[in-house]
């Protein structure tokens, strides 16, 4: 009875191993999916034309997508010169104050933030920003999707935050060293691959977000640098090309996409190497 008990303890067991095996490759088949298809519908499209050179007109061939990766580039760095600095003091002031009362409001605050619907927070840039400007931009666009990162960057700094002993802050304190100087030249330092790691999860967040730039950087055919007028987008490109009737659009689209994908696929990466650092 007892070499039976002990035989079917082994089946369960194996069993219940052989579920989560399957159960996690069920998991992984939707991304190897989707990678394989964007991979074979889009990699033809790739080469140095398609990369450097700007949009056709409609009913010539050809094309590229170079203003959209410019635009990308510097929406991504409007939104994170204005969520980076205010993503990390926030989180700061988070691990600082862990229970006073504002610091559960402002927590509070981040998660709904969080769960916002980013087609609301284009609607909210509209107004904020591109109303009183009077047109539409890519700072207007770098505002909503700065509204978006901060809500990664400030709860990775306040968790990094956390880890750090409090010896080491007490440590500078007790040598004369100023708050605001121990802040900056110990806290910060000893978790910024943490806070790094935020940053670019808040970029690879945004980098794919079509929704709020609809309403505030709204596309662009030409390459144009200035942050105060409409500029294109691999998402926007993407998702205008991928619904228009043209055949060429929709390859440009796909290749596109395989860009965009290869750019946050990347960013995961980096980040995994940080995080493992």
């Amino acid at each position: 009875m007892a070499a039976q008990g002990t035989y079917v303890r082994i089946v369960k067991d194996r069993l219940f191993y052989t579920l989560v095996i399957l159960l996690a490759a069920c998991s992984i088949i939707p991304l190897a999916l989707i990678l394989y298809y964007i991979t074979v519908k889009g990699f033809n499209a790739i080469n140095w034309e398609f990369i450097a050179s700007l949009p056709k007109p409609v009913g010539e061939a050809g094309g590229g997508i170079s203003n959209a990766i410019v635009g990308t580039l510097m929406l991504v760095i409007i939104a994170s010169c204005f969520a980076i600095p205010i993503g990390v003091m926030t989180g700061v002031f988070l691990s600082e104050n862990k229970n006073r009362k504002i610091a559960h409001v402002i927590r509070s605050a981040v998660e709904i933030l969080m769960g916002i619907p980013s087609i609301i927070l284009g609607i909210i840039a509209y107004a904020w920003v591109v109303m009183p400007m009077g047109g539409f931009s890519a700072l207007s666009g770098g505002v909503a999707l700065a509204i978006m990162m901060l809500p990664v960057i400030i709860r990775s700094t306040e968790e990094t935050l956390k880890l750090i002993p409090n010896d080491l802050k007490e440590a500078s304190l007790a040598i004369g060293v100023p708050y605001y100087r121990t802040i900056l030249k110990v806290i910060i330092p000893a978790g910024l691959s943490g806070i790094i790691t935020g940053a670019l999860l808040g970029v690879a967040r945004i980098a794919g977000e079509t929704a709020p730039l609809l309403f505030t950087a709204f596309g662009s055919p030409w390459m144009n640098f200035n942050i105060f007028e409409p500029v294109n987008s691999m998402p926007l490109l993407i998702y205008y090309y991928a619904t228009s009737p043209y055949e060429d659009w929709h390859s440009i689209a796909w290749g596109a996409s395989f860009v965009l994908v290869v750019f946050i696929l990347g960013l995961n990466l980096i980040v995994k190497l940080v995080t493992r650092k």
